[in-house]
């Protein structure tokens, strides 16, 4: 299991924005352990609504909200049902050189979270899915990983999306 990261100031977050960014959280959590245990996806996905979901009561003010059940499931079933496309997806925006198997096993299962969420939830504006998976990003790796989510999934938005061209007026 991975460890818990320091969390975005609450107060500067809605409920619902808090639930999701939990739910998030909780997402890249679990196909994180998906990927090194190869849990099964209905029990990993019980396993979560049961003891990782509900919040930390125990904890301090900075403790990670109760999480969105309902987009937990959307993301983690999806990213699972997606995998090849969005594999895809982000390999065609790495580097030169670089493939799905040079990145850490974290942060591959945090760029399909932001890669299926871009794709497959139109409803969540792209800056919002881009500045959440920079925060948990930022919660477990240094600045230049932070970055570089940043820029994959701000320019595999783009395209998915089919943004107008930076820019443009």
């Amino acid at each position: 299991m991975i460890a818990e990261p320091s969390s975005p100031a609450p107060e500067a977050q809605s409920p619902l924005r808090r639930r999701r960014s939990a739910a998030r959280l909780r997402a890249v959590q679990a196909l994180y352990q998906w990927a090194m245990a190869g849990t099964p996806v209905e029990r990993l996905v019980a396993e979560f609504h049961d003891h990782r979901l509900p919040g930390d009561d125990d904890a301090d003010d900075d403790a990670i909200a109760p999480a969105e059940a309902s987009f937990f499931d959307d993301v983690v079933r999806g990213v699972l049902a997606r995998q090849a496309e969005l594999d895809g997806l982000v390999a065609r925006h790495l580097a030169p050189g670089w493939t799905l198997a040079r990145l850490d096993p974290l942060l591959l299962q945090l760029l399909r979270a932001g890669a299926y969420e871009l794709v497959a939830r139109p409803d969540v504006p792209l800056a919002a899915v881009i500045t959440a998976y920079v925060d948990i990003a930022q919660a477990f790796y240094p600045r230049p990983e932070a970055g570089f989510v940043n820029a994959l999934l701000d320019r595999l938005g783009h395209e998915v999306r089919a943004c107008p061209t930076r820019g443009a007026s």
